[in-house]
């Protein structure tokens, strides 16, 4: 947790002054049982009424100081700890979104989302009890065991006994509730796992009538954690009830022994009222320390899951060598390219060589778990490489920033992914600053004019989160429109007409073509009709070309794609 703190930095000066604070709120604490106590012995022998007045109101002013300071250090510690908070959850943030697509199958989106949220909540709350308690606390229970010594050292060996009784309680149950700690934010994982997958895919879950089976999954979930909650909890309990009993009895003894002493004259009333306040502060002080026992083991198994992202080393990084410009434009090579995913068996891809140079069409085709969207990946350097290279205008990928790479490129992915807000703002987020044309022109090559025409507010329409009130056609229309208003020099369709129907697919390729005459277009399709007018078509099958060429060449030299194309067309309109 300690690790963490340096993101505290912007708020040094708010931490100085609640420790300032705080010091001063347990100085008054700490001064005021003696100034009681001199009232109480001033009263009892003297009688002295003016003294009484003058010591109490100094009192009043001791207390009214020590309720300012109480405050003040209450909001600055909460400023701070949110601050803290802020600045965590924007690094986390900014550091999750370098991260390569082999981070995310590591760590999963939703623990991601729990160590953004729950677990920087979980220390954003500690941070504020530590700037309080654990200044507060050793502060009260040093000072008054020193000032309890020198009202009766005598006395005070009553602390001997009860201090270490009370430690030795606190370090066995907080020694019984760390690891349960740990096992509370894998369960809170795997609820958020489980909720996650329960809303994204409702209309699946809906479809083939298994609400039943998820209600019983998210109840194991829930359960899970509820009951290693209520375990924590309990061994917890245990705590309040011993610190309650040790302090009674303390206060029992204190008043028994001290009731003697005063008997044998040693002791006055007033300094064994003062013991008694001094010893409830030291008491009060560990009671402090047994709450942060509570706290602090759940904020440190979330320090380390936070930790663990913010340590963890995006294995795609940007080369401090940029490869020098070669003056193409658009050129896309794969030389010898295999690549693995992390603890598969077999690779995805193997010795992959192609070409695909601007105004050509390149077609992938194959089956499924062929390895086409694998080999697509390379090009925008989802991932690296294992052997060979990928060259995007002669340069490897690898010698090229992400962000120059990625801004050649207008990618859409197999899945159309909206965002909440806006058709227009979702058609401009390929291009910040695309004028209305140039959002109308996209629309309209992808086909997807039309049905925003109809929609009451145009391109200022909204978008539901997900794009739930589109159509699977019109979502993907909208994603080629996204990447189209790119006018980027290389666009890659993954399967991306497969939710659209024959006329308009066929429509939006005619389209393209004319839109993209100086582009290099890569298109992953299942259907044979999308690639029949490709100038070259790669046929791939087991993770390997099986072929190259254009459709009447494959139809004579390459047996998968024949199998394909027989499985997809008559003969009439194979001739």
């Amino acid at each position: 947790m300690i690790k963490l703190f340096r993101y505290l930095k912007p708020y040094w000066l708010l931490v100085l002054a609640v420790l300032v604070l705080v010091f001063f709120q347990s100085l008054s604490e700490l001064y005021l049982p003696t100034l009681m106590a001199d009232i109480v012995d001033i009263g009892v022998v003297k009688g002295d009424t003016p003294y009484i007045w003058k010591i109490g109101s100094f009192m009043l002013l001791v207390a009214l100081g020590g309720m300012f300071c109480s405050i003040a250090a209450s909001y600055f510690s909460a400023r701070a700890a949110t601050g803290f908070g802020k600045i965590l959850r924007g690094k986390v943030f900014n550091h999750v979104e370098n991260f390569s697509l082999e981070e995310f199958d590591k760590v999963g989106t939703a623990s991601l989302i729990t160590r953004t949220t729950n677990d920087i909540t979980q220390i954003q709350q500690v941070l504020i009890m530590m700037l309080r308690m654990m200044v507060m606390a050793p502060m009260m229970c040093i000072g008054g065991i020193i000032m309890a010594i020198s009202k009766d050292a005598r006395l005070s060996l009553i602390f001997v006994v009860v201090l270490p009784v009370l430690a030795l309680a606190i370090f066995l149950i907080a020694r019984k509730g760390l690891p349960l700690f740990k096992a509370i934010q894998k369960k809170i994982d795997k609820l958020n796992l489980v909720l996650r997958e329960n809303l994204t895919g409702i209309r699946v879950i809906r479809s083939f009538n298994r609400i039943q089976h998820e209600k019983m999954r998210f109840d194991q979930a829930n359960y899970d954690l509820t009951d290693t909650s209520i375990k924590v909890n309990k061994i917890m309990a245990f705590m309040m009830p011993v610190m309650m009993l040790v302090m009674n009895l303390s206060s029992v003894a204190i008043i028994w022994f001290g009731g003697l002493r005063i008997d044998a004259g040693s002791m006055q009333v007033g300094d064994l009222m003062a013991f008694l306040q001094y010893a409830m502060q030291i008491m009060f002080s560990l009671l402090m320390v047994s709450m942060m026992f509570v706290m602090v083991p759940r904020a440190s198994v979330s320090a380390v899951r936070i930790n663990e992202v913010l340590d963890m080393e995006p294995v795609i990084k940007d080369t401090e060598t940029v490869g020098s410009p070669t003056g193409q434009k658009g050129y896309v090579e794969f030389q010898n390219v295999t690549f693995s995913y992390p603890g598969a068996e077999q690779p995805a891809i193997q010795n992959i060589s192609f070409a695909a140079r601007p105004g050509e069409v390149t077609a992938i085709i194959g089956g499924t778990g062929s390895g086409k969207s694998t080999l697509i990946s390379m090009i925008p350097r989802f991932y690296d490489v294992e052997s060979g290279r990928v060259l995007v205008n002669g340069t490897d990928v690898r010698d090229m920033p992400q962000q120059e790479l990625r801004a050649k490129i207008g990618f859409v992915p197999q899945k159309a992914v909206l965002f909440t807000g806006t058709i227009g703002e979702n058609i401009r987020y390929g291009k910040e600053d695309a004028t209305d044309e140039e959002v109308w022109h996209a629309a309209q090559i992808a086909q997807a004019a039309d049905f925003v025409a109809k929609m009451e507010d145009g391109y200022e329409s909204p978008i539901a989160q997900g794009g739930t009130n589109l159509s699977g056609g019109q979502k993907q229309r909208l994603s080629i429109a996204r990447a189209l208003v790119r006018q980027a020099e290389v666009y890659i369709f993954d399967d991306s007409f497969s939710a659209l129907d024959f006329k308009t697919d066929s429509k939006l390729r005619a389209a393209l073509k004319q839109e993209t005459k100086q582009s290099t277009v890569i298109i992953v399709a299942q259907r044979v009709s999308t690639v029949l007018e490709a100038d070259q078509i790669i046929v791939m099958d087991e993770s390997k070309i099986a072929g190259i060429g254009k459709h009447h060449e494959l139809m004579e030299t390459c047996d998968v794609y024949k199998e394909i194309v027989l499985s997809q067309l008559s003969e009439e309109e194979i001739a």
